[in-house]
């Protein structure tokens, strides 16, 4: 078996580079959609599939992951998400844009982020210290939004688009290297019933569990949140006058934050309830929003407003595994942890594409905004009932 901090290391390192270079998608929008010539919802269409297959195939990686080790999986990823990164810098109409930034990669980001990893890592860590590792790896997210986002801004300033794309393939490309460390099974110590009980009736033990659902409910919200911030807060920045570069500054502050708002999170789970903590970050991402919008809009505010935010960010991702390991054992964390994704991926979709529509239809962000602010109060309801106890198994014979 691996030592632990090697399998978190190399879980960290992969999330940095894949989120890192997936954080930095909305700086492309000005650029390509006049070389390209395609609106802005032609484009939030494009994130919006990326997102949506992101989520549908999770819980099948994840099974893939679960039954055949991490590391061949995001061997697999990597291949493809570079392969589509190549495939959107060769992209001359909308159809293109959407089958390689949009299917392409889309699939090869539920290979290389966080429910093949934190699977893996899972594995090989206690469960008292189990949403503390994944608030580690969740934070390797934040530093690649951190370190490639400003990278990428410049990178389309001085080279365009074109050649960006070809160095972020080769960024991602070494996912594939830092797959050998989390190859193989590393399964955990389990109980007898634990061990015996296949992915069906895990999952089905799953799907009868109202928590489960709720779980399911409150990540959506977490994904319209975070696609919708990261796909149109640039070009709404811009289009309040405050120049495109404010946009990768805004984002590469989220990310800066979001790693100390993940690891404390994390941390906090393996002292406090979870379901409490996810809660109160839901409805403070409420309050965040609502104080945006509520002051003058400037350099400064946004730059508060991205601090703030970016505490928040992903701090939902330790602590929403952490309940799905806690509740239902680690032995198919990956499969069902990956199924709670792909509802934050549904999310995601409305995130990216519906706040496009809204403004190409009203010429103005604010109602999706609003509906940002009453989503985040509403997640913050639905977690508080969750029964975050472990299930109890009856041994086999």
């Amino acid at each position: 078996m691996k030592k632990p901090w090697i399998v978190i290391l190399c879980a960290a390192f992969i999330v940095t580079l894949a989120m890192g270079v997936r954080q930095s998608f909305g700086l492309f929008l000005p650029q390509m959609s006049v070389d390209i010539g395609i609106s802005r919802s032609d484009f939030g269409l494009a994130m919006a599939l990326q997102n949506l297959l992101f989520g549908l195939v999770q819980p099948f990686v994840g099974a893939l992951a679960d039954k055949h080790g991490a590391g061949r999986v995001v061997l697999a990823g990597a291949l493809l998400y570079a392969l589509g990164l190549i495939g959107a810098a060769l992209a001359t109409d909308a159809i293109g844009l959407h089958v390689s930034f949009g299917l392409m990669i889309g699939m090869a980001q539920s290979a290389t982020t966080f429910v093949v990893v934190l699977g893996a890592v899972g594995r090989v860590v206690s469960p008292e210290q189990r949403s503390s590792a994944f608030g580690m790896v969740t934070a390797g997210g934040s530093l690649g939004q951190f370190l490639v986002v400003p990278l990428t801004s410049m990178l389309l300033g001085d080279l365009g688009y074109h050649q960006t794309l070809w160095i972020m393939a080769a960024l991602v490309g070494l996912c594939g290297l830092l797959a050998i460390g989390v190859a193989g099974r590393t399964d955990a110590p389990a109980t007898v019933a634990a061990e015996d009980q296949t992915a069906r009736e895990s999952l089905r033990e799953a799907m009868a569990h109202r928590g489960y659902w709720l779980l399911n409910a409150g990540f959506f919200v977490c994904g319209f949140h975070i696609a919708f911030i990261a796909t149109h807060l640039p070009a709404y920045l811009d289009d309040k006058g405050l120049g495109i570069a404010i946009g990768a500054q805004v984002l590469a502050l989220v990310g800066l934050f979001n790693i100390l708002g993940s690891y404390m999170f994390g941390r906090a789970g393996d002292f406090l309830r979870q379901k409490y903590l996810l809660s109160g970050l839901y409805v403070a991402r409420s309050a965040v929003i609502a104080i945006f919008l509520f002051l003058p809009l400037s350099q400064a505010t946004a730059l508060a407003f991205a601090g703030a935010m970016g505490f928040l960010w992903l701090g939902t991702v330790p602590l929403t595994s952490g309940i799905v390991g806690r509740v239902f054992g680690i032995r198919h964390l990956s499969m069902l942890y990956g199924i709670v994704f792909l509802s934050h991926q549904v999310g995601s979709f409305f995130g990216a594409y519906t706040a496009g529509r809204i403004f190409d239809a009203t010429g103005s962000y604010d109602v999706a905004w609003g509906l940002s602010i009453a989503l985040g109060l509403f997640a913050g309801l639905v977690h508080l009932p969750i029964a975050d106890a472990p299930v109890k198994r009856i041994a086999a014979a």
